[in-house]
């Protein structure tokens, strides 16, 4: 082992075992998050001082969106990774698409899975789409945090050769170099960071301004994401998009930064847009409290 290197951690990557049943790390992880968010967004719901005329869900309704939401977080990660990352692959084996116990998810594609599942659960329950998305921005980062903490004790995903670099780890799979942990960087930013930020401004903005804590978390997340791609390795079937090393105008591009442009570019968008009242609806009606029922319709 070279001098500047610390041992990996051996952490076996099954939490649990009985008889032919397994759980992974990987998987509490995912439930961790999910877990976490719900919790999160049941006490968001509930603190009056964060809405004022705005139509907010009810518990409830949080209650039902979990399930929607893991649903496409899950689709949206796989084939995400099938269309960005490994697509010939695919083509030539489309029954690999169904064997995620080998792993590849792609948080853009989870990303994108979860976006649609707010929209049509927002549609389903005659709610705001905007008002939805800004809540699961807010706790989006405990998974976040949670996904790379796993990342990391299965030894995937890891970083860049830093061969100098006093905290550098020899990784089981990633050759006899000391690469960055760049699963903690994520985690430590894309998670840590990003969950204090949105915090931050879910008790400075509420949800007054639908669609501003969305966007707050898309260009906050886009901007971590690209910082940790320069620490962390490019997927061996990519490598660098465009040249192959890091310098002005000489590469070093990878498919995680190309997936965050337009990240940030919507991000901005819905910043100014919800900044300027263009996301607020024209006539607003405030919810009931989080615990009172809908009124039933009147019959004709």
């Amino acid at each position: 082992m070279p001098f500047l290197a610390l041992p990996f951690p051996a952490i076996d990557p099954v939490a649990l075992a009985i008889g032919p049943i397994t759980i992974k790390w990987y998987a509490l992880a995912y439930i961790a998050g999910l877990i976490g968010g719900w919790y999160y967004a049941r006490r968001l719901v509930m603190a009056d001082s964060l809405w004022g005329v705005v139509k907010r869900p009810q518990v409830i309704d949080i209650d039902d969106l979990v399930v929607w939401v893991a649903l496409g977080v899950v689709l949206g990660g796989r084939i995400g990774y099938v269309l960005f990352y490994n697509l010939p692959m695919y083509i030539a084996d489309p029954m690999e698409i169904l064997a995620i116990r080998n792993g590849g998810m792609s948080f853009h594609g989870g990303f994108l899975g979860a976006i649609l599942a707010f929209l049509l659960f927002a549609r389903a329950k005659a709610l705001n789409g905007y008002t939805l998305l800004d809540i699961g921005a807010v706790v989006v980062p405990i998974g976040l945090f949670f996904g790379r903490i796993a990342n990391f004790v299965n030894g995937e995903l890891w970083g860049r050769a830093a061969p100098d670099f006093p905290y550098a780890i020899i990784f089981p799979g990633g050759g006899p170099l000391p690469r960055h942990p760049s699963q903690l960087y994520e985690a430590a930013t894309e998670g840590l960071l990003l969950f204090i930020v949105m915090a931050i401004a879910v008790r400075r903005f509420g949800f007054r301004k639908p669609g501003l804590l969305g966007g707050i978390f898309v260009l906050g997340y886009a901007l971590s994401r690209t910082v940790c791609e320069f620490f962390r390795e490019p997927d061996r079937q990519l490598g660098f998009l465009f040249g192959d090393h890091l310098g002005p105008m000489g590469g070093g591009v990878t498919m995680g930064m190309l997936l965050c442009v337009p990240m940030m570019i919507v991000g901005l968008t819905y910043i100014v847009l919800a900044a300027t009242g263009r996301t607020r609806p024209r006539h607003p009606v405030e919810a009931p409290a989080a615990g009172e029922a809908r009124e039933a319709p009147a019959e004709a």
